[in-house]
């Protein structure tokens, strides 16, 4: 941590003007833009050692310099363009003069939007997410293991908190394994710079955000994999981190005006507790360290009032959407930013893409408090947020006590039931990101005490469900551990690496136990693929009756059936309560054994889950 930064007592000092090496034009960004946008308005960040004492000139037909805005450190200009829609694409000089002195020079393009139908397409309940931290996935490309001039050198992977080497190449080389899988889309934690001197393996402390961290690969090898995926038919979801910074970002480092980040007396971290933002009784002091706290140390929290930080953040992320293609975006701790620009945020990136998907991370305690994110909420706020969906932490708790907790009547099974009942909430609960685990929670084998007929039940709610289900890396495989005290829960997944002892990869490396894991969910994701039912079809569900719980997922094609019994115990279910959804079918199909059986009466072994999909008569 750099002193020019932080005092020893952690005292925030404002960082302006401390870059003395910095060339007279390090960067300009965004480096490049398109013709055509939605928005003709573009403000380029401009960085250099005293740039601001240099006048700004440019002359490009449909190109017009509408203002220059000198700031608090000499090192900035923001400079305001208009792009007009006759503009064509090309390449210009800006000129950044100075009586006296050589005259700088930028030459800057402007291209032509790429219009393809497969790009920004949007992540929706038709699809399956599945999640990967880049560093842990596989190593593609040993070359870039260790990368001169960044700041945290080469790989560890006895440590779990170290890089391990993971990279774009190596998701790249197992694309084919995700699409057997049944996976149509892939998120990834952010992928962009994290050049801090330890632990940002996972992504989130961006110290330029603009350029791929090298350490993956590059812009292009990125662009290159979102093509690649497209051309197989998945979807990549881009993770973004609006709330906070890494400290060793350019923009931190000389931080353009002291209002760039909230400033603080002394080091403050959030409070983290979202009901300061909905609390109509909340202390203003509350509120204020909920939003302006910072994350960490070595995450500078954003003052996502400064119009200048507003620009610089939403074109970045309509430049990535553009120059990548990507197909949606997740948002990183979504509570924690300022309500207003994040609403204005939605429909600005929106407006220039509006396939777009978009879902918020909240991790809330209550189906209330998600619902009080997402759009079409606007009580006690007098916004809407423009959010379409959340990662829906609540849904992932319901299961948890669905297969772990005794019933009560608000408990074990019901909970799930009543999770599901207030979906009342949302504007389209189906929007919502359902999910067992991630990378910030122990992971779903270990829950549920390594008990494989849960493991399957869990998976069988996830596939079967309503919203957008997402799968963590290796949960198809067993992977297990849990989130505190040493991390493990962000472990390589075996194979990855060259001289791994196992390539879970293959079937060969992997055992009876994990292939019939993999089998199974492989099963179930790739009959969702291809049932619309359990995509966009209806919902409904029962009251759980002697601890078993039977819903349904239908449209005008399918009707499917789903039974879990949450008791320890095998129980017969007789299904005449059903009728009216079952709708005369007699016999049913076993989604996961092809088998058919009589639907009259099922036979459900403890904490078992049966998928059927009803089968008319004639099919008989």
């Amino acid at each position: 941590m750099r002193k020019s930064l932080f005092l020893t007592v952690g005292c925030l000092l404002v960082a302006l003007g401390v870059s003395a090496q910095i060339p007279a034009l390090e960067r300009v960004e965004p480096m490049f833009w398109w013709v055509g946008m939605s928005n003709p308005n573009l403000q380029l960040i401009v960085h250099g050692k005293d740039i601001a004492s240099r006048k700004v000139e440019l002359n490009y037909p449909g190109v017009k310099l509408i203002a220059v805005h000198k700031v608090e450190n000499p090192n900035y200009l923001f400079v305001d363009l208009r792009i007009f829609s006759g503009a064509t694409p090309g390449t210009f000089p800006i000129k950044f003069t100075k009586a006296g002195e050589k005259t700088l020079m930028y030459q800057y393009a402007l291209k032509k939007r790429d219009r393809s139908p497969d790009r920004a397409q949007g992540v929706t309940n038709k699809d399956l997410i599945y999640l990967i931290m880049p560093d842990r996935f596989a190593n593609g490309d040993p070359k870039n293991d260790s990368v001169a001039g960044m700041r945290e050198k080469g790989i560890n992977r006895t440590k779990m908190f170290s890089r391990h080497g993971g990279d774009l190449q190596g998701i790249m080389d197992h694309l084919d394994y995700l699409k057997e899988l049944g996976v149509t889309a892939i998120w990834l934690t952010p992928a962009v710079e994290n050049d801090e001197p330890s632990a940002s393996y996972h992504g989130y402390a961006v110290t330029d955000h603009y350029k791929i961290d090298p350490r993956y690969g590059t812009n292009e090898l990125y662009k290159q994999f979102v093509e690649k995926c497209h051309a197989m038919g998945m979807k990549v979801v881009m993770d973004l981190v609006h709330n906070h910074a890494g400290t060793e970002g350019y923009t931190i480092q000389d931080m353009p005006m002291k209002s760039w980040v909230h400033q603080w007396p002394k080091y403050t971290k959030s409070n983290f507790r979202d009901a300061a933002v909905m609390d109509p009784h909340a202390a203003p002091s509350d509120r204020k360290q909920m939003l302006d706290g910072w994350f960490d140390h070595r995450m500078a929290d954003m003052n996502e009032n400064n119009p200048y930080l507003q620009n610089f953040l939403t074109q970045n992320h309509i430049w990535w959407v553009e120059y990548s293609g990507v197909d949606g975006f997740r948002l990183d701790t979504y509570p924690y930013n300022d309500p207003g620009y994040m609403a204005k945020w939605a429909k600005d990136v929106r407006t220039e893409f509006p396939r777009l998907s978009i879902f918020g991370e909240t991790l809330v305690w209550s189906a209330a408090n998600q619902a009080f994110f997402t759009e079409g909420n606007v009580v006690n706020r007098g916004l809407d947020t423009h959010l379409p969906g959340v990662t829906d932490g609540v849904w992932k708790e319901a299961v948890y006590d669905a297969l772990n907790a005794h019933e009560g009547w608000t408990e074990g099974v019901n909970r799930l039931y009543s999770v599901m009942a207030q979906d009342f909430l949302y504007k389209d609960p189906t929007k919502n990101v359902i999910f067992l685990d991630n990378h910030d929670m122990s992971r779903f084998l270990s829950v549920v005490g390594e008990d494989f007929t849960k493991y399957k039940s869990g998976m069988a709610l996830l596939m079967t469900m309503r919203g957008v289900p997402q799968m963590y890396y290796g949960d198809e495989i067993l992977m297990k551990n849990f989130s505190n005290p040493d991390g493990l829960v962000r472990e390589d997944f075996p194979g990855g690496w060259p001289g791994d002892k196992d390539n879970k990869f293959s079937p060969t490396g992997r055992s009876v136990k994990e292939n019939e894991a993999l089998n199974y969910v492989k099963t179930l994701a790739n009959y969702r693929k291809n049932t619309p039912a359990l995509q966009t079809g209806k919902m409904m569900q029962y009251i759980p009756e002697n601890g078993v719980y039977v819903f349904f997922r239908y449209d005008a094609a399918k009707t499917i059936m789903i039974a879990y019994n949450s008791r320890e115990k095998e129980q017969e279910v007789k299904t005449e309560r059903y009728a009216e959804r079952i709708n005369g079918a007699e016999k049913a199909k076993d989604v996961i054994t092809g088998e058919t059986i009589d639907v009259s009466k099922l036979l459900l072994p403890a904490k078992a889950t049966l998928v059927l999909e009803l089968l008319p008569k004639s099919t008989h």
